[in-house]
């Protein structure tokens, strides 16, 4: 059965987490995937949950229960820089400490390391999975990985291959729809990318996004011409241009059954309204 969760972003400025959750259940939603926010963890530094505040959030769940099935930390630890790499390991197993704290099974995060020297930071993101696996294993956490506009590795097939490098069945792939056009570089052929994926697709990010090379480019300006960034949002179903009849019937086709989390950012002014219309879609899409 598909688990459909809220990536609850658009709530981090105003409510505690405890508070998400009790917005999370009265939007209907029955999991949490909870996302970078100072408190807890930020983007490349330490986790700062301690136990008062993972106390407070667990009675929470017990209160609404509304779960907080993954949570998604962004490390550098494929830093071509070994000092880095060093630190964000560290990062890494304080992380997995806190999500074993709120029994959440699953981990997703991204490859990172530097899109401009991807051969040293395939060589580091191997280094620190060697280090963490004994940390996932003896925790008893899963980890679903994607490849993140400005990785190392930013498209789907070769994320696909380095996910079953690692060769662990607990080690899986995130099909993350708003990065459909950077995965594929433009292509946005999301039933052959996620076909690509088989059995390691265990887990989707779902939000709409515009193809960045439509328009001889033009799709959007940044200034310089030629700067070394990347763009997409995150937006919902129908503000975008993927293709959702063929996102959704690949999904029916091969029997999806993992996690789907609903992550539409940067529209706070109608949070509510947008996260209530997505799960409806997505209930009805895949006939949950």
């Amino acid at each position: 059965m598909v688990k459909i969760a809220l990536d609850t972003h658009m709530y981090h400025a105003t409510m505690s987490v405890a508070d998400q959750l009790r917005k999370t259940a009265d939007l209907g939603y029955e999991y949490v995937e909870l996302s970078p926010r100072a408190d807890w963890f930020f983007w490349h530094r330490y986790p700062k949950a301690d136990d008062a505040l993972i106390a407070e959030t667990k009675k929470a769940i017990a209160e609404t229960g509304v779960k907080i099935h993954t949570l998604v930390p962004v490390y550098n630890w494929s830093s071509p820089d070994e000092q880095e790499r060093r630190a964000h390991v560290r990062n890494w197993r304080r992380l997995l400490e806190v999500a074993a704290e709120l029994e959440c099974p699953i981990v997703n995060s991204e490859l990172s390391g530097d899109p401009n020297r991807p051969g040293a930071s395939e060589h580091a993101f191997y280094a620190s999975m060697e280090e963490l696996i004994p940390d996932f294993e003896r925790h008893g956490i899963g980890l679903n990985l994607e490849a993140h506009p400005y990785d190392f590795s930013e498209t789907n097939d070769d994320a696909v291959q380095i996910i079953r490098g690692i060769n662990k069945p607990w080690v899986n792939y995130v099909f993350c729809a708003p990065h459909a056009f950077h995965l594929s570089d433009g292509a946005g052929d999301v039933r052959r990318m996620m076909e690509y994926a088989g059995p390691q697709l265990q887990h989707l990010h779902i939000a709409d996004c515009f193809n960045h090379r439509a328009n001889i480019g033009n799709r959007y300006i940044i200034n310089p011409p030629g700067v070394d960034a990347r763009i997409h949002q995150h937006n919902e179903i129908g503000n975008g241009e993927v293709n959702w009849d063929e996102f959704f019937s690949t999904l029916r086709d091969v029997n999806f059954d993992g996690v789907a989390t609903v992550c539409v950012f940067g529209w706070e002014e109608e949070a509510d309204d947008i996260h209530r219309r997505m799960l409806e879609r997505v209930k009805s899409e895949l006939r949950v």
